[in-house]
Parts: structure tokens; sequence; C-alpha cells
């Protein structure tokens, strides 16, 4: 019985074709940059002799220099991530210091004091102030206690957003109706909505620092937003407000 070949067990049992050492040397000399590109091939060469011909390259001389620079770059890079991790292990605590010291108030008074008066040394800012909008035709101002203020209605979907829930970036004009007489000297700033019980007015909490990289677009908003949403509970809980 006279059988035809299978094409694809030919394909598949055909030898895979060899490299000359002619062929690989030409294709390095068209692409200088292929051990760059591609420099964990450097662990598995063999370095040549160290050679003084003017025309030899030292391979072994530029394989070490290539892991220098490599060990130099993991270096920068664990230095890097260890300072963001101490970076961000201090906020955590201070955040966490802060909400211990809202749970401690006695009464409602004392923790709007708190908010307005403590937290900014907590959180190492220069000005924590309490904002709610004007309802039932009342316009801006300031209202007898320190630190908190009333905006115009709508004013906080305009700084945030409809839909936004907090803001950190730089200074703005207008944010003295936030900040009152220390709007001066706030140089960042966080914006985050209290969305406190549907029967009372939105609110803001809003922290200011002297420092320009304090608050800066893009950062991780979720510590304060944690701090935000404890206090919301609390003055719930002071006033008696439905959730």
């Amino acid at each position: 019985m006279t059988g035809k070949r299978n094409p694809r067990r030919t394909a598949a049992s055909a030898p895979a074709p060899v490299l000359s050492a002619d062929v690989v040397a030409r294709y390095l000399r068209r692409n200088p940059d292929f051990l760059l590109d591609n420099p964990e091939l450097l662990s598995v060469l063999t370095p040549p002799a160290q050679h003084s011909g003017d025309n030899v390259t030292d391979l072994g001389r530029f394989m070490v220099r290539r892991l220098q620079e490599e060990t130099q770059r993991l270096k920068e890079r664990e230095a890097g991530l260890l300072e963001i991790s101490r970076a961000n292990q201090v906020s955590q605590d201070r955040v966490h210091r802060a909400a211990l010291a809202l749970l401690d108030a006695n009464n409602f008074q004392h923790l709007i004091h708190i908010v307005t008066r403590d937290l900014a040394d907590l959180l190492d800012v220069d000005v924590v102030t309490l904002c709610v909008e004007a309802q039932d035709g009342d316009g801006p101002r300031r209202i007898a206690t320190n630190g908190v203020y009333v905006l115009e209605s709508g004013a906080i979907d305009m700084l945030l957003g409809p839909r936004e829930t907090v803001y950190l970036g730089a200074a703005f004009a207008g944010q003295e109706a936030v900040f009152g007489p220390a709007s001066g000297l706030v140089r960042s700033l966080a914006l985050i909505r209290l969305a406190t019980s549907p029967r009372s007015p939105v609110g803001l909490m809003a922290l200011g620092s002297r420092d320009v990289g304090m608050f800066e677009t893009g950062q991780r908003a979720e510590l304060l937003g944690f701090l935000a949403r404890v206090l919301e509970r609390l003055l719930r809980a002071w006033l008696d407000l439905p959730s």
C-alpha cells in the first residue's frame, strides 16, 4: 500500500534552521543596539578575555557596566518605593488620629471646635474649615462660629463638579469664601463634600496648606474621604438627623 507524506507531519518534524556565526555577526552589525534592547542576554553570554587591540571591544567591561547601571536603577526604584510607603504610612497615621479626635467630641459644639481648631495640627495643614450651602434665600455669609462659612446655593457643585466628592489641587480665585481670613496663605487645598443627611444642606470640609505640593491633582484621596465619612456620621448623630 503506497502512502503519501503528511505535509503537516513533515513540517513539524523538519529541523529548525541553524544560524551560522556569520549570520549572527551580520545581524548584530546591522542592529548595534540589540544588547541595549535585550540586556537580559548579558547574563548568559560568556565574555572574552580582556584584549588590548584597538579594534576589539571588551565585552566583559560592557557587561559589568550594564549590570552596575541596572543595580543602581533597582536601588533608586527601591528607595522611591520606600519613600512613598513611608509617606503613605504617615498620612494614614494622621488621619486615624484625626478620626479618633472627632470620636472624642463631647457635644456638637465640641465636634465643630475639633474640626476647625484641632484637625489642622493633627493633619499637618494650616487651616481646616466647614462650609454649608445657604437655604431659604439666605446668602453667603460667615456665621458666629469661627471656621464655619455659609456658601451660595449650588456653590459646592461649582467647586467640585456636580458628581465629584473631592477636589485636590492648587489655590484658586474666590477661595476666601471657603477659608475666610486664612485664604491668603493657602497655596494648595483639599475640598471634600459632606452629604450628612437628606434633611441637611450640602456641606464641605476644606483643608488648606501653604505648601504648594501638599495637595495635587491626581493624588489618592481615600484617607480624606474616610475622614469625611466619619464626620458625616457624627454630625448626623449629634443633630439627630436621618441617614
